[in-house]
């Protein structure tokens, strides 16, 4: 079931919805850096709630409801869903960094009330308190430093330990509480030469993501390299999501993946024009169960998209 462009009216104004889910309906943070959006979206389609972004990377809806986002590369905001800031933290002017180059792509509220921040260019994962103070600091094994791509998606897991996608090595990383890699894997390029760009017609092992599943093999985005894979902690490919594997839809920049109670997966679909949805769910038998589309307040550079369930 597709639900297609509609008008909603509220009063004497009128809210133009523009979201097309195909599946059940379902409520969806999303972020889009050409469009210089960061909103949620209701079922229906209609916004509830938006607020203008720069570049943007990671995003979150907080269990007390407070939005925790980055505005432009640097700096990291929690605000109420009435737009008022209540904790904020700019890795440019902070512990060190005044004038450095620095990028944060991955920053994570931890159970503690901490604040994981992953740091390019510092090449670090520290973990703040609300005053800013550094209470943990985690260095990065990085084989080709870039301030802008040491890093994409970053999070810490349920043991302690970090999972950390390096985008210039193309490598996912964990590293332990103590900072040792202890599990890493290089994502291949499967026989294929690369190719600038950031479209599907691009291609490279610019890995975006990586996440512990609980039968303790890692998913990963493979960011350029149009996939999803499932790998075993032996570094074995166990599940592979291809770009055209899905028919009537082409990959371009995989981004954010997850692994739902169901087995189903859901992923990011970034770069990849305007025919192909930006948020898709699939089957194990890569059998797609729901997608969300929407060109009118996102764009082709949506990196950040979760689905709030249930409603936060």
């Amino acid at each position: 079931m597709i639900r297609p462009f509609l008008i909603a009216s509220v009063g004497f104004s009128f809210i133009s919805v523009f979201a097309e889910q195909t599946g059940p309906a379902r409520r969806v943070l999303a972020a889009d850096d050409s469009t210089h959006k960061l909103a949620i979206v209701t079922p229906d389609g209609a916004v509830e709630w938006e607020t203008p972004v720069g570049s943007i990377h990671d995003a979150w809806v907080l269990p007390n409801r407070n939005i925790l986002y980055q505005q432009g590369w640097t700096k990291i905001l929690e605000v109420t869903p009435h737009h008022q800031t209540v904790w904020e933290y700019d890795s440019a002017k902070s512990n060190g960094n005044e004038g450095k180059r620095v990028e944060v792509h991955a920053f994570q509220r931890l159970d503690n009330g901490l604040t994981m921040i992953a740091e390019s260019g510092p090449a670090r994962i520290i973990e703040v308190d609300r005053a800013g103070k550094i209470q943990r600091e985690v260095k990065l094994k990085v084989d080709h430093p870039n301030p802008h791509s040491d890093t994409r998606l970053v999070r810490k897991l349920s043991n302690g330990h970090y999972l950390v996608a390096h985008e210039s090595d193309g490598v996912v990383r964990e590293y332990d509480a103590a900072g040792q890699v202890v599990w890493d894997f290089e994502v291949p390029l499967f026989g294929k030469r690369r190719k600038d760009g950031h479209g599907p017609e691009a291609f490279g092992n610019s890995v975006f993501s990586a996440v512990r599943v609980p039968n303790g093999n890692t998913l990963i985005g493979g960011g350029n390299g149009h996939c999803v894979l499932e790998v075993t902690p032996k570094k074995e490919i166990v599940w592979k999501l291809d770009q055209n594997d899905l028919p009537g839809i082409t990959l371009a920049w995989v981004t954010r993946v997850e692994r739902l109670p169901n087995g189903n997966t859901r992923f990011g679909n970034c770069h990849a024009g305007p025919d192909n949805p930006q948020f898709i769910e699939v089957t194990p038998a890569k059998q797609v169960v729901w997608t969300f589309k929407d060109w009118k307040n996102f764009g082709n550079s949506m990196p950040v998209q979760a689905v709030l369930e249930p409603k936060n």
